[in-house]
């Protein structure tokens, strides 16, 4: 398993967001500390200059595991879900664009807010973001890029709030680049049990956003971090582990605390020691 630092390419208003103004000082920190790689926060690929993205990442010697896409919703306003099928056309093309963006890098696109903030999500909600998804994901097909849904908890949206309710989507949908995202936030107040979801999971997990159960990093709350490492080795989770933590008490601190606090249960989970597997 791998480490990535989530990185904004703008400012944005989205909090848990570890460095969300200077994404280049960003690359450079997470190189700094030891990370894999950077999930890569971008709310309009159009408006991104991804030959400089690109530099960067070469520079810093660093992987995109996957694109974030919540700005488009927050700052844009933008949902796959939307009632109006102009303002849904508008997400799709956004979607679209991200993938675009994510081939260049070799990274999935994940669809978090930006399948909209529903209260009260009906069956014709549901029914709305699947026909989003089978517009979109054609495209990701043939440009290869994983679509990764994550499980958001109730009181941000409640339209797809836990691990298996994604996993029945894709199961209807029925895309080979549909996935799962699990983030151990949400699974937190969602899930009976965060190890359980996991294997639930199973080989449509594709990636993970790991933070502590005040949205810290880890190890600064109470989850059990070392019970979920074992369940993912268990599994055969091979993907990253992503900080989309908040930057308390700052940002540097927050990564630092992420990467130390982590690095040292992966290497645990290849060399066991003290029942680890």
């Amino acid at each position: 398993m791998k480490l990535s630092l989530v990185v904004s390419i703008e400012d944005t208003a989205f909090d848990a967001v570890p460095v969300r103004d200077g994404w280049r000082e960003g690359m450079r920190m997470a190189a700094e500390l030891g990370y894999d790689g950077v999930e890569l926060a971008v709310r309009d690929p159009g408006a991104t200059d991804a030959n400089a993205v690109a530099r960067s990442l070469r520079d810093a010697r660093l992987q995109v595991p996957a694109i974030g896409t919540g700005q488009a919703f927050l700052a844009d306003g933008l949902s796959l879900s939307h009632p109006d099928e102009g303002e849904r056309r508008r997400a799709i093309e956004r979607m679209e664009a991200h993938i675009h963006f994510a081939a260049q890098f070799g990274a999935a696109v994940i669809v978090g807010l930006l399948r909209g903030r529903i209260s009260g999500a009906s069956a014709a909600t549901h029914h709305r973001l699947e026909q989003s998804l089978d517009a979109i994901l054609p495209l990701a097909e043939r440009e290869k890029v994983p679509v990764l849904i994550e499980p958001i908890n109730r009181y941000e949206t409640d339209l797809l709030s836990t691990v298996d309710e994604v996993v029945s989507l894709a199961d209807r949908v029925g895309s080979p680049v549909l996935a799962v995202l699990a983030d151990t936030f949400h699974m937190n107040i969602e899930e009976v049990s965060i190890e359980a979801a996991l294997r639930s999971a199973g080989a449509r997990l594709r990636h993970i956003h790991a933070a502590d159960s005040n949205r810290w990093a880890p190890g600064w709350g109470h989850l059990d971090f070392p019970s979920i490492i074992k369940t993912l080795r268990g599994i055969g989770y091979r993907g990253f582990l992503s900080a989309e933590i908040l930057p308390r008490p700052d940002a540097r601190a927050a990564a630092h605390q992420f990467i130390e606090y982590l690095r040292p249960l992966l290497s645990e989970a290849v060399h066991p020691k003290g029942g680890y597997a």
